[in-house]
């Protein structure tokens, strides 16, 4: 195929460069591979979801997950938590034609999910052309370059070219694409794609057993506390019972070993506690009911309506995953140290469905006003509502891409 002129010319700079070292590639799987491009940690972790999914309904699929220049320095803990999923991240930080034939001719990707408009033409048309299907999701106008005489740049518009599906993140981007002569049965607007969750599962006996006993009491849920964490939180739930007596807070540890701290630590301040799995008596006067096993938080998330997510108070936290408690239908507060999952925080916090609170009195004061159920119902549902808002998105990709597996599988017997 010829190469437009931009393209062309990108290339063939491109050619002059030096070519970076790399480091020695692991061997490549037998079988099936399907290659996720991430240009934003958040899209990491959507692509790792997807991944998880798609190798539990499909045996053999094998994937190599890659993301770009922005995200490998920057974004250590997203990297790390992604390898730890679904294996290795590999990190494409230049777009030089030997680096990427390297590359392509090692890793022989059957299908490209690339998501997000920073493309790397060299790599993009590099893979078409060796016969990869490629499919471009949760690209928006934004990210796409562009010329001063017209909306995209003399390199991007080929290189979209190569896409054999375009999944828009609205109508408008769409719309766009198909004037500048992108074909139009290849394009669709399908929203953005974001992590969704997982929620923690949770016995029906255990849900049925915690809702009789807690039922009549107002409660909220001190997720995942780290130890510098139990005195301001507890000082916090005794200034909330000052305006909501009955008020019950159920603290979970991040460390079990913090449970003897936890009970000092209610003893102190005052607090009557029961140990749930202590088979302490629950009663009216008791105040705080403590939970050693984050295992249990599947339960508590279903139960309470508002959760505070430990590990972001102290200035060198880095914060735990939202989402799960968010699926579940729990309004959310957090601290300011949230490093770690700083983009779903502000995803949240942006739709009304999280809440940062910096100390004890704005802990107890967040708790107060939330305690009035159509506040925390009104969080609730903005966070299940993001959670869920690119479920679409995702089915659809995964039965776009188990088509085109099919497909390929299908014509590679019929040559056999």
């Amino acid at each position: 195929m010829r190469l437009p002129l931009g393209l062309a010319a990108y290339r063939a700079l491109s050619w002059r460069a030096a070519q970076p070292a790399q480091e020695p590639s692991a061997p490549r799987p037998e079988g099936a591979l399907l290659w996720l491009h991430a240009t934003s940690a958040e899209r990491l972790a959507a692509l790792a979801d997807l991944g998880q999914r798609l190798c539990a309904q499909r045996q053999g699929v094998n994937l190599l997950l890659t993301v770009n220049a922005a995200v490998a320095p920057t974004e250590p803990a997203a990297l790390h938590t992604a390898s730890g999923r679904v294996g290795p991240v590999l990190a494409l930080t230049s777009d030089h034609p030997g680096l990427i034939r390297d590359f392509l001719n090692h890793w022989r990707p059957d299908i490209c999910l690339w998501t997000g408009g920073d493309l790397m033409p060299n790599l993009i048309c590099m893979a078409a052309e060796q016969g990869t299907e490629m499919i471009l999701a949760d690209v928006n106008a934004a990210s796409l370059p562009r010329r001063r005489g017209g909306w995209l740049s003399d390199v991007t518009g080929p290189c979209l070219m190569r896409f054999d599906a375009i999944l828009t993140d609205t109508a408008e981007t769409a719309t766009h694409l198909r004037r500048l002569g992108l074909p139009g049965r290849r394009i669709a607007a399908m929203g953005r794609l974001s992590t969704g969750a997982s929620p923690p599962p949770c016995p029906d006996t255990a849900l049925n057993a915690a809702t009789q006993l807690l039922a009549a009491r107002p409660l909220w849920l001190a997720a995942l506390l780290d130890h510098d964490e139990i005195a301001p939180v507890l000082a916090a739930h005794r200034d909330a019972l000052r305006f909501q007596h009955r008020l019950l807070l159920v603290a979970v540890p991040a460390d079990a070993d913090d449970t003897a701290n936890l009970i000092a630590t209610a003893r102190d301040n005052g607090l009557r506690s029961a140990d749930w799995h202590g088979g302490d008596p629950i009663g009216e006067e008791t105040q705080i009911l403590i939970c050693d096993d984050s295992g249990d938080l599947g339960l508590w998330y279903r139960m309470a309506p508002l959760t505070f997510i430990g590990g972001s108070l102290r200035p060198t936290a880095r914060g735990n995953t939202p989402y799960e408690a968010t699926a579940l239908g729990s309004a959310l507060l957090y601290g300011p140290h949230v490093a770690d999952h700083a983009a779903a925080y502000a995803r949240l916090a942006e739709a009304g469905a999280a809440r940062c609170v910096r100390d004890t009195a704005s802990l107890a004061a967040a708790v107060i006003q939330l305690s009035a159920p159509d506040h925390a119902a009104a969080m609730a549902l903005a966070g299940w509502e993001t959670v869920t808002e690119s479920a679409a998105l995702t089915d659809h990709l995964i039965e776009m891409i188990q088509d085109r597996l099919d497909q390929r599988e299908a014509a590679a017997h019929a040559r056999a």
